[in-house]
């Protein structure tokens, strides 16, 4: 179909009539348009260090002692 037809039909119809039909048009450009951006998602890359101090455990002072099971194993 050429452009000539899709004008010669458009100017055949009512005023109102040909403006629905420029809003379907547009609607139809948005929608394009929004279909081909959520095509591309934008990968969020992780950032070292975020966690940093998140989860720091009160470690008892006796952390690096013997534990009283591994005694005999270890001597």
């Amino acid at each position: 179909m050429s452009h000539s037809f899709f004008k010669l039909v458009l100017e055949e119809l009512p005023e109102s009539l040909q403006t629905e039909v420029l809003h379907y048009i547009e609607f139809l450009i948005e929608k394009h348009t929004q279909k081909s951006t959520q095509e591309q998602p934008k990968t969020k890359r992780r950032v070292a260090g975020t966690m940093k101090e998140m989860f720091v455990l009160p470690l008892p002072d006796d952390f690096d002692e013997l534990l009283e099971d591994m005694k005999e194993y270890m001597e």
